[in-house]
């Protein structure tokens, strides 16, 4: 797939990603025993998450963010809104080009049951465009974290046990 692929397409790349993403959650999810995951997904994305994932025990509501690996985004906007559901959580993917292979991962979120990390200490977004006068406007209900921010988590089975809990064995074949 063709770097311009990528930017004509991103719409269906990012369903695709997060699909993606799902499974793979997903069936480590099964294979570690928990046999229920259900994969939720808003109507509307103005609520600061595109996915909820629920095992029995724990929701998560998560804004998913994906960077290509190589990519040099290392900041990201966040919607305050997150910050009042149960277990909000950020996870910024690394893909590959080519292959759409995920990991590594970065995680920006709390325990299971726990709110989102306080956001407020990070900068109000800026539109990306200037008005007539090149002034960006503020984007009260975003703020932009640096990478840094975010804790690094190379595989899916230490990411879900960042997200549910579940013990990171891993296995062969997982991600």
């Amino acid at each position: 797939m063709s770097s311009t692929d990528h930017s004509l397409l991103s719409t269906y790349r990012e369903a695709l990603l997060e699909h993606l993403f799902a499974g793979e959650v997903m069936r480590h999810v099964w294979l570690s025993g928990v046999k229920r995951l259900e994969v939720l997904k808003p109507q509307v994305d103005d609520g600061g998450y595109d996915l909820v994932l629920e095992t029995t025990s724990v929701v998560r509501h998560i804004q998913l963010k994906a960077t290509f690996r190589g990519s040099t985004v290392r900041r990201f906007t966040v919607n305050t809104g997150l910050a009042r559901k149960p277990s909000g959580c950020v996870v910024c993917l690394q893909f590959d080009q080519e292959t759409l292979d995920l990991g590594p991962f970065y995680w920006f979120g709390a325990q299971p049951g726990q709110p989102l990390p306080e956001l407020t200490s990070f900068p109000v977004a800026e539109h990306t465009k200037g008005n007539a006068q090149g002034v960006k406007a503020l984007r009260p209900n975003l703020r932009t974290l640096p990478l840094s921010a975010f804790d690094h988590v190379p595989t899916i089975p230490k990411l879900a046990e960042k997200l549910f809990g579940i013990a990171a064995e891993e296995r062969g074949g997982d991600v």
